[in-house]
């Protein structure tokens, strides 16, 4: 089978930019000594966004750029000069694009109207400078934080057309005929099967004086929700769309059946979508011009007795055409009416504020002991690994407040609990200690610990 023209499904690899690191350094001014820390924080990540946009109308763009990413903020500089802010990345999607998370499954969002934006990753925050770490017993401090990284995700792109009219029916019934007569879409036309390979959107023009969109949904045989023929890529698209116009063929050149013809038809939207079954329907009897009137009679009345509205037309010569779109744009100006006034406006563009992953370097954090062999206890978990990121420990002042953080963190009491005993060794970011404890300490630490405990239903991961 050949590849569709149109790209309507798409996964891709987005991620915001990382911030950048705050600067660690010193005022150094002639008369001016120990001027103090005047390092600057990095700027914010960049987002990444996308925007809904009638400018294009497939996701090919995304078949060949698979991997997107934000740009990265620029790290601080002394004399309190912070870093730049990253460019966020917008990007276009079609009208009628589900963007949704790969891993979750979630749908992050729906964009069906124009300049309709939404963030599908944030920039990373920028690390601060060392200023931000002076206290009354530190006045120099040595310690600056690196940029939070962006959010990374694997989403899935799938278009759904917005079409108000989706004309269906088997191939070769004359769809791409039709939409070329009423509307502005000029399909490929040739006397064969699947000879259209994609949806056709066209647009046509009621007098001059208002537009309608109608989509031509090839590929539907019996099996389509199953995947058989071209129709399990297209029949997604019609769930947008307000009616359904019903094409069947009535020369019998390629069936000797219509009714037939449409039941399988029906079937087929059924089983894909309750959805499409309880859509309002139009039946258009086509090459009329090609077959007899006993025949186009008899198959009018059967339509006409299970309620439907039914049109005979000839798309080569125009024959019942006009009717046919006054009809249509009968029932899309009805349909206009009852939807609420705000979802038809046009909605300016405008990025919305987005908050950067990441905050200040936390007191405390959650731990995780592991004990890959006998008598060494290594202390890990991801909050860990993300605090080991966020300083620069070759400096003696960022490791004396990584350690403190561990110490909030009651990583102590975690190694007793995972049965760490006096000598055993401790890892702590890849570097090992003795650990010692004296027995008496140890049972003094463990009565207070029960005690506060007593009255008090403390999480285990919050500071004492």
């Amino acid at each position: 089978m050949k590849e569709t023209k149109l790209i309507d499904r798409a996964v891709i690899f987005v991620k915001g930019g990382k911030g950048g690191n705050g600067c660690m350094s010193f005022r150094r001014e002639k008369y001016v000594p120990k001027g103090g820390p005047d390092g600057g924080d990095g700027g914010d990540g960049g987002n990444v966004f996308f925007v809904a946009s009638k400018k294009i109308n497939t996701l090919l763009e995304f078949k060949f750029r698979q991997h997107v990413e934000a740009e990265n903020g620029e790290s601080g500089k002394g004399s309190n000069l912070y870093g730049k802010n990253g460019e966020d990345l917008i990007l276009e999607v079609p009208l009628g694009t589900i963007v949704r998370d790969c891993d979750s499954e979630e749908i992050i969002a729906d964009l069906k109207r124009e300049n309709e934006v939404v963030c599908v990753a944030r920039g990373g925050k920028g690390g601060r400078g060392n200023p931000h770490f002076m206290s009354s017993y530190l006045r120099a401090p040595r310690i600056s934080e690196r940029g939070v990284p962006g959010e990374e995700r694997k989403l899935l792109l799938e278009l759904k057309i917005l079409a108000d009219i989706a004309l269906v029916g088997y191939p070769s019934v004359g769809k791409s005929t039709l939409i070329s007569v009423i509307s502005n879409a000029k399909p490929k036309i040739a006397e064969y099967h699947f000879t259209t390979l994609s949806p056709n959107l066209g647009v046509v023009k009621y007098r001059n004086s208002d537009t309608f969109v109608v989509a031509d949904i090839p590929g539907l045989i019996e099996g389509a929700h199953e995947g058989a023929g071209l129709g399990f890529f297209f029949l997604r698209h019609i769930e947008r769309a307000h009616i359904i116009a019903h094409l069947v063929d009535v020369s019998l050149s390629e069936r000797n059946d219509p009714m037939e013809d449409y039941y399988n038809i029906r079937k087929e939207l059924e089983q894909y979508s309750q959805n499409l079954a309880r859509k309002e329907e139009i039946i258009v009897l086509n090459k009329m011009d090609s077959s007899i009137p006993e025949v186009i009679e008899e198959t009018k009345r059967k339509f006409e007795e299970m309620g439907k509205e039914v049109f005979a037309v000839s798309a080569v010569t125009g024959e019942g055409i006009k009717k046919l779109v006054d009809k249509m744009y009968e029932k899309i100006s009805k349909y206009r009416k009852s939807v609420p006034d705000g979802e038809n406006k046009v909605i300016p563009f405008v990025k919305p504020v987005v908050t950067p992953v990441g905050d200040k370097l936390p007191d405390y954090i959650k731990l995780e002991i592991y004990n890959p062999e006998e008598g060494v206890f290594v202390v890990g978990g991801p909050e860990f690994d993300a605090l080991v990121d966020r300083l620069t420990l070759q400096h003696y002042d960022s490791y004396q407040r990584f350690m403190s953080i561990l110490k909030n963190s009651k990583m102590n009491k975690f190694l007793r609990k995972a049965g760490i005993k006096n000598g055993d060794t401790v890892v702590i970011n890849e570097k090992e200690f003795d650990f010692i404890e004296e027995e008496e300490k140890t049972k003094r630490e463990e009565l207070k610990e029960e005690l506060d405990g007593k009255g008090n239903d403390q999480n285990e991961n919050e500071p004492a």
